[in-house]
């Protein structure tokens, strides 16, 4: 998708690599004010750089003139999903090299007495030992032995290992035995691969800090070489810098240090679309968001409160109801993801019950109306037939719709439902939605929110298609679609802080004194969070903190977060307890009467670097009548088929306002409004939609 305009300098730029496509969003500053351009290419694995390179072609963004450029990759998540890393050797404490054999006690699959757990990522042939050994506190109970560290290595080069994992034990309490391996491994092989446990986190936690390792050495090399061609490819057509690159915890970071550590990346492109709702609240004064970004394969949602996003380390992959998953303890936006978006696959089973996802057609073959083969039917045909997509301007025009194979595949699900065609197409959107208001549920009723005192945010290529009717559900108080919401998580790249994460385990009861403990361990986080960010050539002025304490009811085995404003001393600490009991009550119904104490922090650290500034337009005419563009049938599932009017949207502007049932459409999304609905465009181009009844 592309808007076109004339070529100026342009000034910020974000681009963001998905599964299917690669997105983009420039904002070119002039004498006219702000001019935007988002563009929309192919993902082109294996190489991804290359598609970013197509991106910018298409927007006619020239590398040499951009000031600024941040980048979103699932790069790591796919190497991970796809086992297409390179081969670990790990590093450990003596006596504890099956800590990742071992793993963990749950079962997903409980009855399941046949249960086998997840295979490890490094083999136990590959899982070397050193003597030595850390207390919990930090202590040295045992020196570092480092004899036998040539013969491992030697083992490893013989092995074809190509990095190298180190997690010894406690070492969240005390680096020095860690830094001392990591060191040696240097001198001994340079130019290998390497990364320890403690440079990743200082949370205890055995088994999850020792898989987070492996999992960021064996993304490494990978990552690295991406993110390098990447670097190359933008400075030899004259990029001045380095890009920023999108993390996991909404916030962006060097290119550098992003390759030192990329498992940090996990989840970059989910996490940007999550902070621009966050941003985009703030700018239209609504600070409690439910966000939901729903792609061609998968949905996604968040919970916004006060405008803050909830960022967790509880993170874990190919987690489901028959497999553990595994743990990556790296600072993760808090969030829940199902297979459910405009590709995932309509299929009857055994029972004659109908299911919707999470199986995807992905790009290729892709929606039967794609014309590319593709059989099976999916939400993108279901919505096409109902006429919720337009058929004449498929894709923006750029795909012509094959009705004849749309038609086949939903008659076919029929025929196993014993319905026709578009009572098939209504059953699917109507699963599809169910799937996706459950999943809005678990983040925000199962904790303890009521979503009346929410605005769904909804982006994405399928977020408008679905969001009235799931707000309806949820009896929000209003649903907000974006402007260029189908390139809205690179759009929120563009509002994000250079940020990092720093955790801390430190245990600390509630007591007289404990004011004076816990400050200690702040001021040390903030000490090295400005050490490390002078040395990238951030000034100290650039840097604001926001400080969170970990606490749990003593003897229990999980803790809650809560948000600890300004330096902490002993009077303080009451309050503090209040604050926890708060949360823990409303997150788990109840509160005890027992004892409070501190697991760790969470010192969050930023800087901007070039964030974006957004000006609001003056509201015009109400009048949308200049953005209309016709009527059609259009069949809304639940509330029956009615003549919807038709509006361009790169023609609606600011003030303008009108009423349901209408949809939407532009090159690149289209919004479906409901009966009894009221929408009005603001300042931004954002759409907001005052919702109606789903029984009116």
């Amino acid at each position: 998708m592309k808007r076109k305009i004339e070529m100026v300098k342009t000034v910020r730029v974000a681009t963001d690599v998905g599964g299917t496509f690669t997105d983009l969003v420039a904002f070119e500053s002039g004498p006219d004010g702000m001019r935007i351009t988002t563009a929309k290419t192919d993902t082109t694995p294996p190489d991804f750089e290359q598609g970013v390179l197509n991106v910018l072609a298409k927007g006619n963004v020239d590398p040499a003139g951009v000031d600024f450029l941040a980048h979103g990759t699932t790069v790591v998540i796919n190497a991970l999903t796809e086992r297409k890393g390179v081969k670990v050797g790990l590093i450990t404490t003596e006596g504890f090299r099956d800590t990742l054999e071992i793993a963990r006690g749950n079962r997903p699959d409980f009855f399941n007495l046949h249960y086998i757990k997840p295979t490890p990522f490094v083999p136990r042939f590959l899982r070397a030992e050193v003597p030595g050994r850390m207390t919990y506190k930090g202590q040295e109970r045992a020196a570092l032995d480092l004899s036998g560290l040539p013969a491992i290595l030697d083992g490893f080069l013989n092995e074809g290992v190509e990095a190298v994992a180190i997690s010894l034990l406690h070492s969240y309490a005390n680096t020095s035995h860690e830094e001392a391996v990591l060191a040696e491994v240097r001198r001994l092989w340079p130019g290998v691969s390497a990364v320890a446990s403690h440079q990743i986190t200082r949370e205890w936690r055995e088994y999850e800090r020792s898989n987070t390792t492996v999992l960021s050495a064996f993304v490494q090399p990978v990552a690295a070489r991406y993110l390098g061609k990447l670097d190359e490819g933008l400075k030899n057509r004259g990029l001045r810098q380095s890009p920023y690159i999108m993390q996991s915890n909404c916030g962006v970071d060097s290119l550098a240090a992003a390759s030192a550590v990329p498992i940090t990346m996990v989840e970059s492109g989910p996490a940007s679309g999550f902070w621009g709702a966050a941003e985009l609240g703030k700018l239209i004064n609504e600070p409690n968001i439910l966000a939901l970004d729903i792609g061609g394969t998968t949905a996604k949602c968040s919970l916004i409160e006060g405008g803050e996003v909830r960022i967790m380390t509880d993170y874990w992959i190919e987690r489901s109801r028959k497999s553990a998953g595994y743990p990556i303890m790296v600072p993760v936006v808090d969030m829940v993801e199902i297979g459910n978006g405009g590709g995932s696959i309509a299929w009857v089973d055994d029972f004659g019950k109908l299911h919707v996802g999470p199986q995807s057609a992905g790009a290729v073959p892709g929606p039967a109306a794609y014309g590319k083969g593709g059989t099976e039917s999916t939400t993108t045909d279901a919505n096409l037939l109902l006429g919720r997509i337009n058929r004449d301007y498929f894709c923006g025009g750029e795909v012509t719709a094959d009705m004849a194979a749309t038609e086949a595949a939903l008659t076919a699900v029929g025929d196993k439902l014993g319905v026709d065609m578009r009572e098939a197409a209504q059953g699917i959107i109507r699963i599809a939605n169910n799937n996706m208001v459950n999943a809005l549920k678990l983040v925000s009723l199962n904790r303890g929110f009521d979503t009346r005192d929410f605005t769904l945010l909804a982006f994405g290529g399928g977020g408008g298609m679905h969001a009235v009717a799931l707000g309806q559900e949820l009896q929000v108080k209003k649903v907000v679609v974006p402007a260029a919401a189908s390139v809205f998580s690179a759009w929120g790249m563009m509002m994000s802080d250079l940020r990092r994460d720093f955790f801390v385990t430190k245990l600390a009861n509630m007591d007289t004194g404990a004011g004076v403990r816990i400050e200690e361990v702040f001021a040390s986080a903030e000490a090295q969070a400005r050490k490390t960010f002078t040395a990238e050539g951030v000034a100290q002025s650039q840097l604001s903190f926001m400080r969170y304490g970990k606490f749990r009811y003593q003897n229990q085995e999980h803790t809650t977060e809560v948000l600890i404003e300004g330096e902490i001393t002993d009077a303080k600490l009451d309050k503090i307890v209040e604050d926890f009991h708060t949360t823990y009550e409303r997150e788990y119904t109840y509160r005890l009467e027992a004892p409070v104490e501190m697991v760790g922090i969470h010192l969050v650290a930023r800087a901007e670097v070039g964030k974006l500034t957004m000006t609001p337009a003056p509201l015009g005419d109400a009048d949308a009548s200049p953005a209309h563009k016709g009527t059609r049938d259009v069949d809304y599932a639940l509330e029956g088929t009615h003549n919807a009017n038709i509006f361009q949207g790169e023609k609606l502007a600011p003030g303008m306002e009108f009423d349901g049932p209408a949809i939407i459409e532009d090159s690149g999304a289209t919004i479906v409004i409901h009966p009894d609905n009221r929408v009005s465009v603001d300042a931004f181009q954002n759409i907001h939609i005052e919702i109606g009844s789903a029984d009116k």
